[in-house]
């Protein structure tokens, strides 16, 4: 399993369950990564999507207790029944796309961390933990800076080196 994001120089990724910045090529890589893959998330980010609605061309399983069926996403109502849906699937095309609670609880987890990092501070109010402080985690690609919609980032890459089992 995997984890994609984007942050800012502070490891702010939200502000008000929303992204904070408008990055066309972050979204083009985010949507060539997932697309026909399985996206994991928590029922807040399901909701911040237009509609409410699932992202199209990819399995989504949400954990969102108390939540209902629903015939566009696969509803799960515990970790237990999240970790058996996600096994289901090769784990190197399962990507946790937040928010907050869902990254920390599914880290240790994650084989990579596909980061794209943006060079600005975006007033968050949620956040990631910094990897480059996790003895646990390395970076492993850094591409060269792109400029995109006003803003410089890197695409970048953190190898888990302790994953956890599910």
């Amino acid at each position: 399993m995997k984890a994609i994001l984007h942050a800012d120089k502070e490891w702010g990724i939200g502000k008000k369950n929303g992204l904070m910045f408008s990055i066309p090529a972050d979204m083009k890589f985010f949507r060539e990564t997932t697309t026909g893959n399985v996206v994991v998330m928590g029922s807040n980010t399901l909701k911040s999507f237009p509609g409410g609605n699932p992202l199209k061309n990819r399995t989504n399983i949400v954990l969102y207790p108390g939540g209902e069926e629903r015939d566009d996403c696969l509803i799960v109502q515990s970790l237990e029944e999240l970790f058996a849906q996600i096994k289901k699937y090769d784990e190197d095309k399962v990507f946790v796309i937040g928010g907050a609670m869902m990254y920390k609880t599914l880290l240790p987890y994650c084989s990579e961390v596909l980061v794209t990092k943006v060079d600005a501070v975006g007033g968050a109010d949620a956040y990631f933990e910094n990897l480059d402080n996790n003895p646990s985690f390395k970076l492993v690609y850094e591409s060269d800076p792109v400029e995109t919609n006003g803003y410089t980032v890197r695409f970048t890459t953190y190898k888990n080196l302790e994953v956890k089992a599910l």
